[in-house]
């Protein structure tokens, strides 16, 4: 079998692969993103690239997802289409990840987003700061023949006068060359220790006072993106932070579809590699950025979903996904660096935050740790939305969640010109007298249109009366942006000569019933979980929004569509990245790192498939903004 070259624009990667590997997993080896929400399945229609020389062979049935004109300018699907001469092909825009919009930080519900932003420490209230890892500095007795106990226990002794532990465990590694240390440097070391439950863990020991190189890692391991937070344990000040999008999404846009593959034609092993990946990537920057030693970053706290806190630590996620859907763990074991493969300290520990269910994770209850709903009376509602929407209500006496499906639409993908947060993507629309005015991610010339565009855009509409309250085109108006492709209708937001691709970027009549779906689901997923703890929406105090979801949408438009409930518009807070922002508050608090498993325990999950009233508010949240006008009094279209 030949060995064969792919060179991919306007990256101009090249790499040599087999004959017969097709064409994504080509990119994958280059390291080329390449856009797939289903995994490689072919269903999706989104690896589309264009081969610009050699031979490749398409699968048949892909052409579907394409013009005549498409297929004659050489546009094939990534994923089925495989290598059979060196080729050159291009990546287009809509394929491609280009200035991401990523939330990289939060914004504590606890203070006002001007003062936090200006803020260079993070001491989160409510938890005294005392990182899970620290170094201590001390100052030893020589051994003397009154005094000869073994070296390790002339270093827990002195510790227990500085902390409080019933026990104290250390590595072999430390062992090995502690006696050296010790009469190096006369007796005076630096010992890196971890808390865990009462026990004390010695990970390292140094010559001399190192406590200013002292440091550790906040980590929100998205579905879409991953966040890497550089923070110095001594003083709990932010160094720096990185991010990107998640490279599991070669195998997948969703978890269902990283479930499918790594069950299937993959394994739990590739997922896992993906994400340590992203980690160390992303680590190395901040590394070389603030220069220091990796070594001397020595804990790590990790937030993320069910799925994705089982595929970084390498878990089978196969009973996730099924009836009665079951995880292998929700608490998750203190791990190294070195046995997962991270970049940093061999022995720097790695904690995940707990989950609750298959469906509810550990950015969850970092989100509920963020906004202190937890340790309040008042009664909130935490609404944390992407693919999957994932909601909880409660104080600090008592807390419910659940989670819906809510279609991969609020990311950009599922619709026709749907497309994640990046350069390009219409994010705003107003319509006025007929014109469209959108705004674009930096100012791109329009590619697509993300989440918060398409929001805007089904409110925008409505509130002209191009679309009823069903959501259907209304075609005896004389709009000459209203077209029909294939006998569907859609709605012209940028012309042909507006575009980056010269092609008009459209909401079709499809995407809105989809768009209908997934604010339906959202909405009567809130509206169950109130109603199952006998509340209405005016007893709850205020309503949280998480992740990047809430960074860009127009909240009144969001409630005018049903997305949101009808609330005061001053009790809906958008709190940032709160899966980084718990994420954080474990590491620099082992209160904080404790309540988070309050929390997890606290928590009862609703499953919404097994629960009768969900199907019944789903159907009557199918309407602009409901069936039901009163639950919407503020809105009048």
């Amino acid at each position: 079998m030949r060995n064969l070259k792919v060179t991919f624009l306007p990256e101009g990667k090249e790499v040599e692969v087999k004959e017969g590997t097709t064409l994504f997993e080509a990119a994958e080896k280059a390291g080329v993103y390449v856009n797939s929400v289903c995994g490689g399945e072919g269903t999706c229609g989104e690896c589309r690239l264009q081969v610009m020389q050699g031979k490749a062979k398409s699968d048949k049935h892909s052409i579907g997802f394409f013009t005549t004109e498409e297929i004659k300018n050489g546009y094939v699907l990534a994923c089925q289409t495989r290598v059979e001469d060196d080729l050159v092909v291009v990546v287009p825009a809509r394929s491609r990840v280009e200035m991401e919009k990523i939330i990289t930080e939060g914004i504590p519900a606890y203070s006002e987003p001007a003062k936090e932003s200006a803020r260079t420490s993070r001491r989160e209230p409510g938890y005294p700061f005392d990182p899970i890892v620290k170094k201590v500095y001390l100052e030893l007795p020589p051994p003397t023949l009154a005094d000869n106990v073994a070296n390790i226990d002339r270093v827990t002794r002195e510790l227990s006068k500085r902390l409080s532990f019933s026990r104290c465990d250390v590595s072999l590694r430390c062992l090995q060359d502690i006696a050296d240390k010790m009469r190096e440097h006369n007796w005076k070391v630096t010992v890196t220790v971890a808390n865990f439950e009462g026990a004390c863990r010695i990970l390292r020991v140094e010559g001399a006072d190192t406590t200013d190189h002292d440091y550790g890692l906040a980590v929100d391991v998205g579905t879409t993106t991953v966040v890497v937070q550089l923070v110095n344990l001594k003083n709990g000040k932010i160094i720096g932070v990185e991010a990107n999008h998640n490279m599991q999404a070669h195998y997948g846009d969703d978890v269902i579809s990283r479930m499918v593959f790594a069950c299937g034609r993959g394994s739990p092993q590739i997922l896992q590699k993906a994400i340590v990946t992203n980690i160390n990537v992303l680590t190395a920057a901040l590394v070389k950025d603030s220069k220091i030693d990796p070594n001397d970053i020595t804990c790590l706290v990790a937030s993320g979903n069910t799925t994705m806190s089982h595929f970084l630590y390498g878990l089978t996620p196969c009973s996730l996904r099924l009836e009665p859907y079951v995880p292998t763990a929700t608490v998750y074991p203190q791990v190294t660096a070195k046995e997962i493969g991270l970049n940093i300290n061999p022995e720097a520990i790695i904690e995940m935050l707990p989950s609750v269910a298959s469906y509810i994770g550990g950015d969850t209850v970092a989100g509920v740790l963020a906004c202190g709903m937890a340790d309040r009376a008042e009664i909130s509602c935490l609404i944390d939305c992407g693919t999957n929407a994932e909601i909880a209500i409660g104080n600090n006496e008592w807390l419910v969640t659940c989670s819906a499906s809510a279609g991969p639409a609020f990311e950009g993908s599922g619709t026709k010109w749907g497309m994640r947060a990046t350069l390009g993507a219409i994010e705003k629309v107003q319509i006025d007298g007929g014109q469209v005015i959108y705004q674009t991610i930096s100012k791109g010339k329009p590619r697509g249109i993300c989440g918060s565009g398409l929001i805007d855009c089904i409110y925008e509409l409505a509130r002209n009366r191009v679309i009823g309250r069903d959501g259907k085109f209304d075609l005896s108006r004389n709009d000459p942006r209203l077209i029909f492709e294939n006998d569907v209708a859609e709605y012209i937001l940028a012309f042909p000569q507006e575009t980056e691709t010269g092609q008009a970027v459209t909401i079709t009549e499809t995407d809105i019933g989809n768009l209908i779906k997934s604010k339906g689901a959202v909405f009567a997923a809130v509206k169950s979980l109130v109603d199952y703890v006998g509340l209405s929406f005016a007893q709850l105090g205020n309503v949280y929004l998480a992740g990047g979801f809430g960074s860009s949408i127009d909240v009144p438009k969001a409630i005018a569509i049903g997305l949101l409930p009808d609330v005061e518009i001053g009790r809906v807070r958008y709190i940032g990245n709160s899966s980084l922002t718990g994420a954080r508050m474990v590491l620099l608090s082992g209160h904080a790192f404790e309540a988070s498993r309050t929390v997890a325990r606290r928590m009862t999950n609703i499953e919404l498939s097994n629960y009768v009233p969900f199907m019944n508010e789903f159907i009557a949240s199918l309407f602009l903004p409901h069936t039901d006008d009163k639950l919407f009094p503020s809105v009048h279209y």
